[in-house]
């Protein structure tokens, strides 16, 4: 290990002992950008990939609750059949390019976290059980949240300026990018509640 490196480690070192809990939170800040990136590789991947079969023409839409603001049904899960482009929600493929890469990220997400950020020596099934219902919530509560912005954004990029296959790419990026952001200020407390430093 090089000086630099060896001066920047005890630096580390120190800064944790000292302020343990917000040296978690830049990690979990770390890890977090590491993550979403991840997300940014691969969902335009699945998303080619599922966009290429009859799925894109299935709709999945589940969830009714009430009205949008121009009085269309509301959906937690609103991916109507059609392409985006051509005016569609992207209907199953959409939702499965989706729900694999955030599947993926909260993977290695878990993994990382445990082990680097909070340094959990806790039972890891137990761990895994509470971390998959959290998931399971924030993803149902960011798909509800989805309502009031990700329409507005795919309408401005694709249709008010007329950006079409590349403004459905940059929206796609845009409602990532809010999803995460939502994912990141809810999951930090809840695991630190989930990663104990000791066996539980």
């Amino acid at each position: 290990m090089s000086e630099g490196m060896r001066y920047l480690t005890e630096k580390w070192h120190g800064f944790v002992l000292k302020h343990g809990v917000l040296a978690e939170f830049i990690t979990f800040f770390m890890v977090s950008n590491g993550v979403t990136l991840l997300q940014l590789v691969l969902m335009p991947i699945f998303k080619e990939m599922f966009g290429k079969t009859d799925l894109v023409n299935i709709s999945f839409q589940i969830g009714k609750m009430g009205k949008n603001f121009d009085g269309s049904d509301y959906y937690i899960f609103n991916y109507a059949g059609g392409a985006i482009a051509l005016g569609g929600g992207g209907g199953l493929a959409y939702f499965l390019a989706v729900q694999v890469t955030m599947a993926i990220a909260q993977v290695f997400n878990f993994f990382i976290q445990r082990k680097v950020t909070f340094k959990s020596t806790g039972k890891i099934w137990k761990a895994a059980f509470w971390y998959l219902v959290a998931y399971i919530v924030i993803t149902v509560s960011a798909a509800a949240a989805q309502g009031f912005y990700k329409a507005p954004v795919y309408h401005l990029l694709i249709d008010t300026w007329n950006l079409g296959r590349w403004g459905e790419t940059v929206a796609d990026v845009v409602t990532m990018i809010i999803n995460c952001i939502i994912s990141f200020w809810v999951f930090f407390p809840i695991l630190k509640m989930i990663f104990r430093g000791k066996e539980s």
